[in-house]
């Protein structure tokens, strides 16, 4: 007993010193790893402030390495993949994040949010959106509802993108009519394609009660009834367009011109659009104008008095087709006004790009003051290109 207990007091130091030696080593390494994890992220922070993406990656791959179950470098790493168009990358790594049983909640919704864009950007239009939906009920929820109804328009899905800009508006994040009513649009637009009028109507009307003051539905369905021969009755229409919204009158005046002359309405048309043209003095609405004036005088001294205040080569070009209507020649007036016209367009049309940067200057400049680029212009003005 005497002999087993001295060799026991023996081993007991012994047994002490190789325990703390072993806790010794395994701080030292502890602390080195925690040492080489921080100085890899700051490193890749570094990198990627100077725009050295590719560094970047590295650096972060290297901190992900010493400490894995870190989420933010996770995080910073996915979105650097994703930036650089690498996006199997980006949705391995959130993919991993969210495989992890320890992952906090939010956390988690942050990795799904992230996964949900990285799925969108590549192209993965029905693995978005049910990554989108995924996150119903949480702190992205507006932020997915917003991406939904991008996609849905991307995708030409109108009905669920009404649905979804419902819901936003219902939550508060802001008046979505206007996108609504050029979803009812474009619904009635696919409807008069396959031949099916009546809901094309409809659609339309969902149009107009979304947006009242929306100027597509009143151009649309002027156009449906003008093609159906009701002229009459699109003339009403758009004497409602030319009340609410005269500035989008002029993609449909000419079409409201040739309807007025179908029906027999030219004269009380020509009063309503001079009283148009007063208000939005456009070349649309005056050409509309013209072609129900008889007067050939009268368009002419139109077509000059709108190149004094706007100078076109919309409305030079209408002066020169009164001349060669009417046969009779320009004046040194109308000459001179034509030659205003002219300048005036020729213009933007007489600088200098730089190849590299875009940048235009109506002087030429061996070094680019955009890009700092040198020989970077091509010595001929855009009008010659």
């Amino acid at each position: 007993m005497e002999f087993d207990l001295y060799w026991l007091l023996l081993a007991f130091p012994f047994v002490f010193l190789l325990g703390w030696t072993a806790s010794r080593l395994d701080l030292r390494q502890l602390k080195r790893e925690d040492r080489a994890s921080p100085q890899a992220y700051f490193k890749g922070l570094n990198l990627l402030l100077n725009e050295q993406q590719d560094k970047a990656i590295d650096a972060f791959i290297e901190a992900v390495q010493h400490d894995p179950d870190t989420s933010d470098l996770h995080f910073a790493l996915g979105n650097l993949f994703r930036r650089r168009g690498e996006y199997e990358r980006a949705i391995r790594v959130h993919q991993h994040l969210l495989a992890r049983a320890d992952l906090k909640r939010d956390e988690r919704e942050r990795a799904q949010h992230a996964l949900a864009h990285d799925f969108m950007k590549a192209g993965l239009f029905d693995r978005a959106e049910e990554a989108f939906k995924a996150l119903e009920g949480t702190a992205f929820s507006t932020d997915a509802r917003l991406a939904l109804l991008s996609l849905h328009e991307r995708s030409r899905n109108w009905h669920p993108a009404i649905d979804v800009a419902r819901q936003l508006e219902a939550a508060g994040t802001g008046s979505f009519s206007q996108r609504m009513a050029h979803h009812w649009c474009e619904v009635a637009h696919e409807a008069d394609a396959r031949g099916r009028a009546e809901e094309a109507e409809q659609a339309l009307q969902r149009a107009r009660e979304a947006a009242p003051q929306a100027a597509r539905p009143l151009v649309m369905q002027g156009q449906r009834l003008a093609r159906q021969g009701q002229h009459d009755k699109a003339l009403r229409v758009w004497d409602d367009l030319m009340v609410m919204q005269p500035q989008a009158f002029s993609l449909i005046a000419m079409d409201y011109a040739k309807c007025a002359q179908a029906c027999g309405e030219d004269s009380v048309a020509l009063d309503k659009l001079q009283g148009l043209y007063a208000q939005v003095p456009s070349v649309d609405v005056l050409n509309a104008l013209n072609s129900l004036q008889a007067d050939p005088q009268a368009r002419r001294q139109a077509l000059m008095a709108h190149i004094r205040t706007q100078p076109s080569l919309s409305a030079a070009q209408g002066l020169i087709r009164e001349r060669l209507i009417t046969h009779v020649p320009l004046d040194e007036p109308e000459i001179e006004l034509m030659q205003q016209a002219l300048a005036t367009a020729a213009k933007p049309l007489q600088r200098y790009r730089c190849a590299a940067c875009g940048f235009e200057s109506q002087h030429y400049f061996w070094q680019c003051p955009g890009c700092q680029g040198w020989d970077t212009y091509p010595p001929r003005r855009l009008e010659d290109q």
